[in-house]
């Protein structure tokens, strides 16, 4: 069992940033890829970030040189910080995790097997 609750969500004005967490509980040592997706009315998920504890990290093109990926062992959270962000940013934000190592797909959403309730991110102009 694995259970994940992101936070950190808000109103920023384009440009701005915030850093969403997911704190994690539960059967951690299990996990071994976590990541980021994103997701708007009428659209499917969309991967945005992803690490693995074989080192890879990965991002989507849109979010590249803006958000970071990266997490803390000893308080067992995952954290997306995001700067510059413009209103296409705006969705709700899930964390997810997976038992499964790999060093291709980890923004894939069918690859993760726990997620978390998301957290809404608006972005204004």
């Amino acid at each position: 069992q694995v259970q994940l609750v992101e936070s950190g969500g808000g109103s920023v004005q384009a440009g701005g940033s915030l850093r969403l967490s997911c704190g994690t509980s539960g059967n951690t040592a299990s996990i071994n890829s976590m990541g980021w997706f994103r997701q708007t009315p009428g659209k499917e998920r969309e991967g945005v970030a992803a690490i693995s504890t074989n080192g890879i990290t990965k991002y989507a093109e849109s979010v590249k040189g803006r958000f970071t990926i990266s997490q803390d062992n000893a308080k067992n959270t995952l954290y997306l910080e995001m700067n510059t962000l413009k209103p296409e940013d705006a969705a709700t934000y899930y964390c997810a995790a997976s038992p499964a190592q790999w060093t291709d797909s980890l923004l894939v959403a069918p690859r993760y097997d726990f997620w978390g309730q998301g957290t809404q991110v608006t972005v204004s102009s």
